[in-house]
């Protein structure tokens, strides 16, 4: 959750909405508790019998993030809790296992004392479980792991602050308080629409709200380490409240206010909330007489005699009638009420810090340390070591084929993505050096390019380098109760026999299968890679394959200039193709054509000009007749 009172919807018109590629080569920390909850819930909606949906999310997702993304991810995983959180933790089991919320504790004490400690104890073991299990999947995959100290966010925004990554992947809006500077709240990988990303420099230019502010409407408000807060602070209540004041002053004002200081008052020193002057006390606004019927200073009965310096009318008529809505604009009735807006911004000053006074314990220093600290690492575990290493692949398949039943022809083709992503990199990184894709297939050819999620791609060939190509296999999972299923043909590493497999159409964040081409008795392997990085491995190949794109764009525009040369002004010969409208002068001409080639006269002048008319005459009109006469002729 992080911040209470709906804190997203406040910062959600701050947001940019950035595409796929806007992760490539960016290093991301990912909070692992929220990644695999989120959606291994969707998994189980969907597919209630899958097994271990925790391991399946996060292979699918690590090999989209590094491959598809071209990312960096390095993943945090939840330290000690906080026992501030205890109340959150219970509400969380609550909402749950569909328990009535009525019977949580309302304390913190309650919370710790209370039976509900105990089934939570036993939720967080088994979930402990199958983060251990991602970590070890993690480990094989050659993805940096680091253990903080308490929340996973608050590693992130820290690692995010100090820069050793650029962005924060979580959906704890307390992140920011943390100190992180871009956080992505949601990202799909499989899906064209672009996905929302928050920068702490766009809030302060919008809200005006920094680090500290934030933590100021997280006491107000509340968060998971708080609740409640203090009662009747919305969100826009706090909002307006922290704005009163800077960064720099507003912890130690809210400090101030819990012993009952009121700090708006100039030239007293720390007067004391409950001697503040209520405003039945204060002295009434007196406001000069106006005018009933105009609505200006001066009474009716002065303005009948002497008339309105404002109306400017004479003596002796009456004044204008004020319209409906008027509002006097003299000095005297501005200033009254710019009298009145201050009393009643007073007013709520005064009724806001009664609340804050009213609470014990406020502000909850233990809070406002956690968020402030920077010490967010748990050293125990090691020292942040951010680098990628080659995944295990053997211990890969083995410790997939033995906790999700998948066969390893499967998994070694659903990695094959994330090993060509590894092998172009280290190839820009040292083109001298002959290197091969799993020691196998070596690069041959950009043969399109291909959009992928709305990101445009190169589609590359791959060929055998040492053995002949012969071994395409199937990969065969099982597939679970509630998925569909689709015949995929798949490839293989080892030497079995070709066979199909069935494979779910609606898998979430599942990598593109890569394709087998046969040309000309030869197969090729085809993969989608960035461009950018495939143009620094092979710039030759690239440039070959730019060069070949614009020479046929280049034919292809001389081709259509030729063709809308030669239609705009040559006729077309021979049949026209039938369901063509023809031009009415294209029409006429193979009329006339038609009737010259079938040996008729054509239409000329004293000769019907239309087949068929009423009557129809068959000799010819002498030019001399009168008119009428050869009407009489035509039409009698």
């Amino acid at each position: 959750m992080g911040v209470g009172g709906s804190f997203w919807d406040l910062l959600k018109p701050y947001a940019r909405h950035e595409g796929a590629g806007y992760l490539r080569g960016r290093r991301v920390a990912v909070d692992l508790s929220f990644w695999i909850v989120s959606h291994s819930t969707a998994i189980r909606a969907r597919s209630p019998r899958a097994r271990k949906p925790h391991l399946r999310t996060t292979f699918f997702r690590t090999l989209s993030l590094f491959a598809k993304m071209g990312a960096f991810p390095v993943f945090v995983v939840d330290g000690e809790p906080s026992p501030l959180k205890s109340q959150a933790r219970a509400a969380r089991f609550f909402r749950g296992s569909g328990m009535d919320l009525a019977a949580l504790p309302s304390t913190e004490a309650d919370a710790e004392s209370s039976a509900a400690a105990a089934p939570v104890k036993g939720r967080n073991a088994a979930f402990t479980r199958c983060v251990e299990e991602c970590v070890e999947l993690l480990q094989y995959l050659g993805m940096p792991v680091l253990w903080a100290k308490g929340e996973a966010e608050a590693l992130c925004a820290q690692l995010n602050n100090e820069g050793h990554v650029d962005a924060c992947i979580t959906a704890d809006s307390d992140a920011f308080l943390f100190g992180a500077k871009t956080v992505i709240k949601v990202l799909k990988s499989n899906c064209k629409e672009p996905f929302e990303c928050y920068n702490i420099a766009d809030i302060e230019a919008g809200l005006g709200l920094k680090r500290k502010q934030m933590v100021a409407m997280a006491l107000l408000i509340g968060s998971d380490h708080d609740l409640h807060g203090v009662p009747g602070f919305g969100l826009e209540t706090a909002l307006r409240f922290v704005q009163l004041f800077g960064e720099g002053e507003i912890l130690d004002k809210l400090h101030e206010i819990g012993r009952g200081v009121y700090p708006f008052l100039e030239g007293m020193d720390n007067p004391h909330i409950d001697d503040l002057p209520s405003s039945s006390t204060k002295s009434s606004i007196v406001k000069s007489p106006h005018c009933s019927h105009c609505g200006h200073p001066g009474s009716k009965k002065n303005h009948s005699k002497v008339g309105c310096n404002y109306c400017l009318v004479d003596a002796l008529e009456n004044c204008v009638e004020k319209p409906a809505g008027f509002k006097c604009e003299c000095p005297g009735c501005e200033k009254v009420r710019d009298l009145k807006e201050q009393r009643k911004h007073e007013n709520w000053q005064i009724k806001v810090c009664k609340r804050i006074a009213a609470e014990t314990n406020f502000p909850n220093e233990e809070i406002i340390k956690l968020y402030l600290s920077d010490s967010n690492l748990d050293k125990e575990k090691g020292v942040p070591l951010l680098s990628w290493n080659k995944p295990d692949v053997d211990a890969l398949v083995d410790f997939l084929t033995y906790s999700q039943n998948w066969e390893p022809s499967y998994i070694r083709q659903r990695m094959l993505p994330m090993l060509s992503t590894i092998y172009l990199r280290e190839v820009a990184s040292s083109p001298s050096t002959p290197l091969l894709l799993c020691d196998q297939y070596e690069f041959d050819s950009i043969q399109r390019i291909k959009i992928r999620y709305g990101h445009p791609y190169y589609l590359v060939k791959w060929k055998r380098g040492t053995r002949g190509m012969n071994s395409n296999i199937s990969s065969k999972k099982p597939v679970t109760e509630g998925e569909t299923s689709s015949e995929v043909v798949v490839l293989d590493e080892d030497d079995e026999e070709d066979t199909v497999i069935c494979e779910s159409s609606e898998l979430l964040d599942e990598p593109d299968v890569p394709q087998v081409l046969t040309d000309d008795g030869c197969c090729f392997l085809l993969t989608d890679e960035d461009i950018q990085l495939v143009s620094a491995a092979f710039p030759k190949d690239t440039a070959r394959f730019q060069e070949e794109q614009m020479l046929k764009e280049a034919k292809s525009k001389s081709r259509k200039s030729k063709s809308s040369a030669s239609s705009s002004f040559e006729t077309p010969k021979g049949p026209r193709p039938t369901g063509v409208q023809l031009s009415i002068t294209e029409f006429y001409r193979s009329k006339k054509g038609l009737n010259i080639e079938s040996g008729k006269k054509p239409v000329g002048e004293g000769q019907s000009a239309k087949e068929g008319s009423r009557k129809a005459s068959d000799r010819d009109l002498n030019k001399s007749l009168p008119k009428s006469v050869r009407r009489r002729i035509l039409f009698d």
